[in-house]
């Protein structure tokens, strides 16, 4: 459950829709290569985990397989795209609760969403996890109930006019786009399908073995893939593609199609839900991400200490105090601030995932050769899958690096990561100093 909220959020349930109205129908095929890209991460994460017992957070896997530079760079690149996250879904779901109740101004529902959750991590992880599980089970319930309405609806067993799959093609053909824009599309697509390597996090704080958190991790993984693809597929095989604006929840419009008056207030409570279980996902995560960072040395050492709750609470205080200046950029600064945040962290995963590839390569290479007995969950087709993987998130960054839309999210990212490398050489002197 914590892998679907980390996953399933409006990414889907509003943000297909940019994907669905710029590539067409076609756009489950850009939610299937995208899903298969991350799958393959997820395969890597897997294969470490089980062999590397005690280390358990993806950003020490890069530490391990690559150096401590590599571990400093995807522990503060992952720590700044969620707090990134937690303020622009806090944004989102004030937005949706001042729809509401409009006498209330969107930062100050942002701020109260942001201390609900915050002190639902400060309890317990115990309690991150449960109110994760509920959220989760909120949208799985949603999309499964989507799927066999809509599919009954499709295949003409409640529509008045028969089978509506003849919408697959009927506007401009099946990629009305074109087949590059299918490709492009994935870079689009891949970061709504980011997420499932949370369950690796939470796995340091569980009783069950690493083993079954790992097997767990690629089945939710899969499962996750289907969702996204067959509930795309039955939204444009339900509405003419054409018809989809962007912004607006394709699922409330398939649904107001097969008649469901209702759709818009449905659609707005589970993606309140849905933005809610990313911001409580979001909390979570930095907070862990900087506990793993000082616990190395890269972050100050106070934010290892743990409460009486045994949860990491200086971390969790540092990481929405963060996410706090980010939502006041949003009010004060929208256009530059805000815009950059955001846009910087367009292309951050596609960066952690290759230098996670490359630690799985070369930490592969030497499990073969000193201990072999620990590969017990493998990455597949060996080392191919891996570099078809890091040629795919490689491809990826050259489209973005050609649309004209996603160029300022990949430049404003590398800058980002630029950054930070250079207080990787900044800390490495100071430290070679003393």
């Amino acid at each position: 459950m914590i892998t679907f909220g980390g996953i399933i959020g409006a990414g889907l349930f509003v943000g297909s829709s940019t994907a669905i109205s710029t590539i067409g129908p076609a756009a489950v095929l850009s939610y299937a290569l995208a899903g298969f890209l991350v799958l393959l991460v997820m395969r890597m994460i897997s294969e470490m985990a089980i062999a590397l017992p005690g280390v358990q957070t993806f950003p020490d896997f890069a530490r391990e397989g690559i150096g401590n530079w590599a571990g400093f760079l995807v522990g503060w690149l992952y720590w700044y795209f969620w707090v990134v996250v937690i303020a622009v879904e806090a944004i989102a779901g004030a937005k949706i609760i001042c729809a509401w109740y409009p006498q209330f101004a969107v930062w100050q529902v942002g701020v109260v969403l942001m201390a609900l959750l915050t002190a639902v991590n400060l309890l317990s992880a115990r309690s991150y996890g449960e109110f994760e599980f509920w959220f989760a089970s909120v949208k799985v319930v949603a999309i499964i109930v989507f799927i066999l309405v809509a599919g009954a609806f499709a295949t003409g067993i409640t529509s008045p006019t028969g089978s509506t799959f003849g919408n697959l093609t009927a506007h401009g053909g099946f990629a009305p786009a074109g087949v590059t824009a299918v490709f492009a599309g994935v870079a689009t697509t891949i970061f709504s399908l980011c997420g499932a390597e949370i369950a690796t996090l939470a796995a340091a704080e569980s009783d069950e073995g690493v083993n079954t958190i790992a097997r767990m991790t690629i089945s939710v993984s899969v499962r996750i893939l289907v969702f996204f693809v067959l509930s795309i597929l039955m939204i444009v095989a339900v509405v003419p593609w054409n018809e989809i604006k962007v912004g607006v929840s394709p699922f409330a419009h398939a649904l107001r199609t097969m008649g469901y008056p209702a759709a818009d207030l449905v659609m707005n409570a589970i993606v309140l839900v849905a933005v809610l279980s990313c911001l409580n996902s979001g909390i979570y995560i930095t907070s862990r991400a900087m506990f793993g960072l000082a616990r190395n040395g890269d972050a100050p050492a106070s934010c290892v200490t743990l409460s009486k709750a045994r949860v990491p609470a200086r971390a969790i205080l540092i990481a929405s105090l963060f996410s706090y200046a980010a939502l006041a950029a949003s009010v004060l600064s929208p256009d530059r601030v805000f815009n950059f945040l955001v846009n910087s962290s367009g292309a951050i995963m596609l960066f952690i995932y290759m230098l996670i590839a490359i630690a799985q390569l070369r930490l592969r290479t030497r499990f073969e050769a000193e201990a072999p007995q620990v590969l017990k969950l493998r990455m597949w087709f060996h080392p191919y899958g891996t570099w078809a993987a890091i040629a795919g998130m490689a491809g990826v960054l050259v489209l973005m690096g050609l649309t004209a839309s996603h160029q300022v999210e990949l430049w404003a990212s590398v800058l980002v990561t630029a950054g930070f490398a250079v207080g990787y050489w900044v800390k490495l002197r100071f430290s070679q100093a003393a």
